[in-house]
């Protein structure tokens, strides 16, 4: 199965516009470092507060910005 991410990794390459969803790219870091890493959340903190940063800077007006609570209440266990 393809992952969204690499899909959109693919199209990026194709297109000279940002994407319209802003933190996209970020979250599909996490979604990279997780797999990476057995899904330990903890050995993923610095791309984890890289979409934490972005959703700040959007106001969390992205759909990718729902999850990083929930991310965080797992690393601080």
């Amino acid at each position: 199965m393809v992952s969204e991410c690499w899909i959109e990794e693919k199209k990026v390459e194709k297109m000279t516009q940002p994407s319209k969803e802003p933190c996209k790219k970020e979250a599909c870091n996490i979604q990279a470092c997780l797999s990476k890493n057995n899904f330990l959340p903890q050995r993923c903190v610095k791309v984890i507060q890289q979409l934490q940063y972005c959703c700040e800077q959007c106001e969390y007006k992205s759909t990718h910005c729902a999850s990083v609570a929930g991310i965080l209440k797992q690393i601080n266990k």
